[in-house]
């Protein structure tokens, strides 16, 4: 284990930097906001690849934007308490390669649930309906206006809302210390209970598929949860049939 010192300076490198340019992140986003009444979301997180708002840029900087503070808080919390053990335990470069693996696979899987049900909402719009909200979709959506068409409405809000937060890479996170730590004891907030980290990662797992399922609509990139979760599993796979010293 490499040794740091203590506090938020004496954190092992990675972990300090993607706090810390996520915190800026949101304080730009906020000063841009208020200064330019600019929406830095709306252009630097991610949509999807058929709508008129997407950039390449956006696969990266969606990991770095967040909605709202609370938004940032949990995430960066949880990259604290549990980023912190992994990245002694590996190192700063393969911790920052799981990082990245898992933010962008989360992008992968989330993008691709998208794809499914875009696939399925223009089977459901005649060619009209849909030209329809090509063009005024994006008008509309910034007016505080919504088709009232189900179907309409569903394809206008998915080409033009973006997908913002570190979500994904922290479920990868959380799935590396379950799997690495299995039998580590965390205490629960709500309720105020100790539970092993493998029940808390399969636990939040079989929450996060549930509601993958049951909420396709949500705001909450359910699939871009179990992505980062997917894609951590399959990298700690790779990595002990592959290198001896792990951890």
């Amino acid at each position: 284990m490499n040794g740091y010192g203590r506090g938020f300076f004496g954190l092992p490198p990675v972990v300090k930097n993607i706090i810390m340019i996520n915190i800026l992140m949101l304080l730009a986003y906020y000063a841009v906001r208020s200064v330019f009444g600019v929406d830095l979301n709306g252009i630097l997180g991610l949509y999807f690849p058929r709508s008129d708002s997407f950039k390449p840029l956006q696969i990266l900087s969606h990991m770095f934007m967040h909605a709202n503070f609370w938004h940032l808080f949990f995430n960066m919390y949880a990259l604290y308490i549990f980023g912190m053990v992994l990245e002694k335990v590996w190192g700063p470069k393969r911790f920052f390669i799981y990082y990245m693996v898992t933010g962008l696979g989360a992008a992968l899987v989330h993008e691709t649930v998208i794809a499914f049900e875009y696939n399925k909402l223009m089977n459901l719009l005649s060619p009209d309906q849909i030209q329809l909200v090509l063009n005024e979709g994006a008008t509309y959506i910034k007016e505080g206006k919504v088709f009232t068409d189900p179907a309409m409405k569903d394809l206008q809000i998915l080409l033009n809302t973006p997908t913002v937060g570190a979500s994904g890479a922290i479920f990868g996170v959380l799935l590396a210390f379950g799997m690495l730590f299995p039998n580590t004891q965390l205490m629960l907030l709500f309720p105020p209970i100790p539970i092993k980290a493998k029940y808390f990662v399969i636990a939040y797992g079989v929450i996060e598929l549930s509601l993958a399922i049951t909420q396709p609509g949500s705001n909450i990139a359910h699939a871009a949860h179990l992505g980062g979760m997917l894609f951590g599993y399959f990298l700690i796979r790779y990595w002990r049939k592959t290198t001896k010293t792990l951890y």
